[in-house]
């Protein structure tokens, strides 16, 4: 297939349908124009909202997270899956702890920890999801050794 020399187009034939240029048959056919298409990215998410949705369910999104094929060798979404795992699992823990061991009467205290934990977690998610790293006293660097 032959193209114009002049507006690139496909030509069938001695002219160019779209700009009428006379083309030689018998030459031979040139090479097709360059076309600027737009860059292609990675399928799936941008890394900064993969790692926020690290921490939308706890467990169950960071176990997604590092099951799923091309976020699992991500190290920061890896990263943040761990951390997210390790603060749900403490969190659990700090739960089921105290509110066996406290009495009845004490539980707001154990509601504040739990609005704690709720306020930790919306920062997690909002900070993570602009980009930035937050790393946890104890269990980010638990999560850095793993990711």
């Amino acid at each position: 297939m032959a193209f114009c020399p002049n507006c690139g187009a496909a030509v069938e034939g001695r002219y160019c349908a779209k700009c009428g240029t006379a083309v030689d048959p018998a030459a031979p056919a040139a090479a097709s124009p360059a076309v600027n298409l737009p860059a292609v990215s990675a399928p799936g998410l941008p890394e900064n909202t993969a790692a926020a949705l690290c921490y939308l369910l706890g467990l169950v999104t960071g176990i997604i997270f590092l099951v799923l094929e091309p976020y699992n060798k991500n190290k920061l979404i890896r990263f943040h899956a761990f951390q997210s795992i390790f603060l749900h699992v403490g969190v659990i823990i700090v739960w089921v702890v105290l509110r066996t061991i406290l009495p009845w009467g004490i539980w707001y205290l154990i509601s504040l920890i739990d609005l704690a934990f709720l306020v930790l977690w919306v920062y997690l998610l909002v900070q993570t999801y602009q980009g930035k790293k937050v790393v946890l006293p104890v269990i980010g660097d638990l999560a850095a050794k793993q990711a």
